[in-house]
């Protein structure tokens, strides 16, 4: 099935979570992640469970430092 992460098409199997998605990214150690699908925010604790749909929009919010 096909979703968006930050605009982008991505395909994934059917059945993915979104803790797998963030893992397949390569952003599951990272702090400072944050996640909305379809314009709503995603608590942390609930990524291993929150399975993905086809068509869903994911936007990856990465925090950063520097000056």
């Amino acid at each position: 099935m096909t979703i968006h992460v930050n605009d982008q098409p991505r395909e994934i199997a059917v059945g993915l979570s979104l803790a797998d998605l963030v893992r397949d990214l390569g952003l599951a150690d990272r702090k400072g992640v944050a996640i909305a699908i379809d314009d709503e925010v995603v608590p942390r604790s609930t990524w291993p469970t929150r399975a993905l749909a086809e068509g869903e929009r994911i936007l990856v919010i990465q925090a950063t430092q520097g000056g």
